[in-house]
């Protein structure tokens, strides 16, 4: 990729992101020079991507000038030393050192992350950030309940959801089971200390919940005055699921529809002429009257996404590269994913945050827009299922090598 900021498979956001970064760095604010994706007119307020991560990338360019390799190598040197020490941080918290240090391994080599990790775009950072946030609610889980820790859980929540709001499906989760796993015969070793009162476990997740609002505010106060709207953060929520539920699929979703720009003919006229966060809010209600308009319809749809979601082998409308990532990431991953899943059914507890991670994360893009990239944040947990299956293989593996004369 080097300097060069390209379409390449899986990564075109990436041009977005290169381009509005330069605008913010020149004075022009969050906007686009000339009429953008989805339908952000030119030199227009945009809320549709991260601005935390666009910051990033100003930053970056004002201090080397505008060196998009510069910006990669920074980010890949960052999510190369936290992504593999915060996945060993989670899956020792859930199944011991060995289980860390196996799915540590496997994540500085899977090669999804690897391609992401020097793309211009919020997956690896995102990712890298989520895996904070389990960390920090398996510290409070695992028996350090001070304030400072509710604080930096607080912290990485609202960093996580400042990349990808969509986080914030998950976070209501998260607190639920702070308030009640913790103190359960399982959930944590029996070794730990008793949980305080749930008046206390209230009280900080309003700590934490206040520095996830602070980071949040200023932009809800920056869209307010770009659009005259309340938008709590981003404006495309309602456009992925409009365009995700549309009549167009029938019962059968597709990842990326065929043709130059077919998603912008699909917004209905009358609805061109509003500024972007008001189609925002009215294309999330023409999605959800799909919904009701015929369930059943939406059911089916939303059962056909697994397909996508989960794809894991190669298909001759893919590139090359996308089939090799594909087949020798999550392809070769899927069978120690799955023994390793069966394996720690067994201590369900345990591993019970990571178990609803993965499932309302998968949900959530089963009932919108699934697209494999977008699968990537559950790939990052379910490495660490996967371990306790490597680590039986090789243990089996040795047995045997032992047990020849």
């Amino acid at each position: 990729m080097g300097n060069r900021v390209e379409g390449l498979p899986g990564i075109v956001d990436q041009i977005s992101y290169h381009t509005l970064a330069q605008r913010v760095l020149d004075g022009h604010g969050f906007t686009m020079p000339t009429d953008w994706w989805p339908v952000t007119r030119a030199n227009e307020p945009t809320a549709h991507w991260s601005y935390l991560y666009t910051l990033y990338l100003a930053a970056v360019y004002a201090v080397f000038g505008v060196k998009p390799l510069a910006a990669r190598l920074i980010q890949a040197l960052i999510v190369g030393l936290l992504w593999p020490w915060l996945t060993f941080r989670v899956g020792r918290r859930v199944g011991g050192a060995a289980v860390g240090l196996a799915a540590a391994a496997w994540s500085a080599v899977y090669g999804y992350f690897a391609y992401y990790s020097a793309a211009l775009m919020t997956e690896s950072f995102y990712i890298t950030a989520i895996l904070w946030t389990l960390d920090r609610g398996l510290t409070l889980a695992h028996g350090d309940w001070r304030k400072r820790q509710w604080a930096l859980l607080g912290l990485a929540v609202g960093v996580t959801v400042l990349l990808r709001q969509v986080f914030l499906v998950f976070v209501p989760v998260l607190f639920l089971w702070l308030w009640l796993a913790p103190g359960r015969r399982g959930f944590v070793p029996a070794e730990v200390a008793a949980p305080p009162g749930l008046g206390a476990r209230l009280r900080g997740s309003l700590l934490a919940l206040a520095v996830v609002l602070l980071l949040i505010l200023p932009w809800t106060v920056r869209n307010y005055r770009a659009f005259g709207h309340f938008v709590p953060l981003n404006t495309n929520a309602g456009y992925a699921f409009f365009w995700a539920n549309h009549p167009i699929y029938g019962t059968q979703f597709v990842a990326i529809l065929p043709g130059k720009a077919p998603y912008e003919r699909l917004i209905p006229a009358e609805l061109r002429q509003l500024d972007e966060a008001a189609l925002d809010s009215a294309l999330l209600r023409r999605g959800l009257g799909f919904v009701v308009q015929d369930p059943g319809r939406y059911i089916l749809l939303s059962l056909s996404r697994l397909r996508t979601f989960f794809m894991f082998w190669p298909e001759s409308e893919s590139s090359l590269l996308s089939n090799l990532v594909r087949v020798l990431s999550f392809g070769l991953a899927l069978p120690f994913i799955s023994v390793g899943l069966w394996l720690t059914a067994r201590d369900w507890r345990r591993w019970s945050l990571l178990w609803l991670f993965v499932g309302v994360y998968t949900v959530v893009h089963l009932l919108s827009w699934a697209l494999v990239r977008y699968r990537l944040p559950v790939d990052g947990v379910l490495l660490i299922f996967a371990s306790p299956a490597l680590l039986r293989l090789q243990s089996l593996i040795a047995r045997r090598s032992q047990s020849r004369p």
